[in-house]
């Protein structure tokens, strides 16, 4: 398959994830959403270490992995405490950690 096949892939997934990011309020949904642009490109990253012939791309695709796991771990955990603490778990709601 050609490079543009998994670019064309890579860019309707972001897109994919930046609407839901930029429409939905749900913070679960938004972390969904981050996690579908990021793996979008990680899709280009691959596609274009594919093209060159080397293993860089791979290798910034798993650390960026590895920073969306974080991520994710990060983000459920506030979650979960605004959830125990029986506050508003809406993104526009959330004054909790406003300093």
């Amino acid at each position: 398959m050609a490079i543009e096949w998994y670019l064309a892939l890579s860019a309707l997934i972001f897109v994919i994830g930046a609407g839901g990011v930029l429409t939905r309020r749900n913070p679960l949904v938004l972390l969904l959403c981050v996690e579908l642009m990021l793996n979008a490109g990680n899709l280009a990253l691959v596609a274009f270490n594919r093209m060159h012939g080397g293993g860089d791309g791979q290798i910034f695709a798993l650390m960026v992995m590895v920073v969306a796991a974080c991520e994710v771990v990060i983000g459920l955990g506030i979650i979960v405490a605004l959830y125990r603490r029986h506050l508003p778990i809406d993104v526009d709601e959330m004054r909790e950690l406003q300093g």
